[in-house]
């Protein structure tokens, strides 16, 4: 089994898309071409089956495939993190014990979604599944997904126990943030993680620890780059890469008006750079003929992404 051997885990771990043939069947000569894109890009470790890797859409069969072919992939090179969010607490433990079967180094969970959980509840069911999880997890605040806000108080509740080692943040709220950062000043190897990349910056600035950045799926050294000023404090640099980031952010992820406008742009966008299949997984359907020669005239503009 692969092991986080640094705590607090650094750096740019972004969500993995989820490349697709159609429903049933992963594209598996793409998903190697990306991970050793995102490998030679320099990033710091994986983050697979989130949202940016579409799990909520994903069968079990393929969400086991994703598991075992990125850690084969990977091969103990960086920590490989699975998400393991469900409704249903049992199937998030037998996907934790298969990502343990298969090498993955942690899990990453947020609250269950439809009905809203209290902050009690919240502790409850964290601590249950830390305690029965052969990996050790981080816990996961996606409160536009999931109707549930993770209170400050909440994080550090959970964080006592010995395997939660870390909180990924996107709520995109910096107050919140910067909050945590705060309420864990004495926490030297709880990992805080920020997921929207146009906060990763500013969040490593303050004493975060590093991001989810989706982006990194097209751009590894451009966010790697971005991290590495911020951890540094060159702003000047940290000024440059972050204006290329919120580009990116404009030009590829706000095309229409869609839920998953996000989704449909980072996938086109790697279809575009011969990177992964423009394929959604259903009921989630790709940018059309028009949108996509929107995409790919935003695409060419973005200049100056570092190589």
């Amino acid at each position: 089994m692969s092991k986080i051997k640094d705590k607090p885990l650094r750096g740019i771990i972004p969500p993995l898309v989820t490349p697709l043939k159609d429903d049933q069947h992963l594209d598996l000569s793409s998903l190697e071409n990306l991970v050793n894109h995102l490998l030679g890009g320099g990033v710091h470790g994986l983050f697979i089956l989130g949202t940016t890797g579409e799990c909520t859409s994903l069968s079990y069969a393929i969400r086991k495939m994703m598991i075992k072919e990125v850690c084969d992939l990977v091969n103990g090179k960086i920590p490989v993190l699975v998400g393991i969010s469900d409704t249903a607490p049992e199937e998030s433990l037998l996907l934790a014990k298969y990502a343990a079967e298969h090498g993955a180094a942690a899990t990453v969970l947020a609250p269950p979604s439809y009905f809203g959980l209290a902050q009690a509840e919240l502790v409850t069911y964290f601590k249950q599944l830390a305690d029965a999880s052969p990996l050790p997890m981080f816990v996961y605040n996606m409160p536009s997904h999931t109707k549930t806000m993770i209170s400050i108080e909440t994080a550090k509740a959970v964080s006592d126990h010995t395997n939660i080692i870390g909180f990924k943040d996107s709520s995109a709220n910096g107050t919140y943030f910067n909050g945590l950062i705060h309420a864990f000043k004495s926490r030297k190897e709880f990992t805080l993680l920020m997921g929207p990349e146009e906060m990763m910056a500013q969040a490593v600035i303050m004493g975060g620890h590093g991001g989810i950045s989706g982006g990194a799926n097209m751009f590894p050294k451009l966010y790697v780059k971005l991290y590495e000023a911020a951890k540094s404090g060159n702003l000047e640099q940290v000024v440059i890469l972050q204006q290329k980031v919120m580009e990116i952010s404009e030009k590829i992820y706000a095309l229409g008006t869609y839920g998953s406008s996000y989704l449909k742009g980072l996938k086109g966008a790697l279809s575009l750079l011969g990177l992964c299949p423009n394929f959604l997984a259903s009921p989630y359907q790709a940018f059309g003929k028009e949108a996509m020669n929107t995409l790919k005239q935003n695409l060419e503009s973005i200049a100056g992404i570092p190589a």
